[in-house]
């Protein structure tokens, strides 16, 4: 690709470049670049034209918010989710067993830690380690 780059910004370069070809190639090379440049000629339309749109949306939005009276700070406080009352909130331990001196304490959600599934396992019930 630098090659290429090189060759576009140096007409020098280009025609010693074309010397190495035939005049077939040249044309088919010709031919390739012609399409290409059509197809970004056409992608940049599209862009530009799909801006046009957003922009025209856009001024039609704000009318409509200038019309009802509110302002765009307004609108954005009042379309934006609201977070959840316990989102990020850590959850009082239900669970608390002491072994060796160390306490452990579980809230009694997500998966079961090893200490309390061993504990569990050997026969004891969730309810002799519940915090009461």
């Amino acid at each position: 690709m630098s090659l290429l780059l090189e060759l576009a910004g140096n007409k020098a370069k280009a025609r010693a470049a074309a010397k190495e070809l035939t005049v077939a190639q040249l044309e088919n090379l010709i031919a390739g670049f012609t399409n290409a440049l059509e197809k970004v000629k056409e992608e940049e339309q599209a862009r530009q034209a799909e801006e046009a749109e957003k922009a025209a949306r856009a001024e039609e939005i704000a009318a409509l918010i200038a019309k009802s009276g509110l302002t765009m700070e307004e609108v954005a406080l009042l379309s934006s989710p609201k977070s959840s009352a316990n989102k990020g909130k850590t959850v009082e331990p239900k669970y608390r067993l002491t072994i060796d001196g160390k306490t452990h304490e579980w809230t009694g959600r997500g998966r079961t830690p090893k200490v309390f599934q061993e504990y569990f396992d050997a026969g004891n019930s969730r309810e002799s380690v519940e915090i009461k």
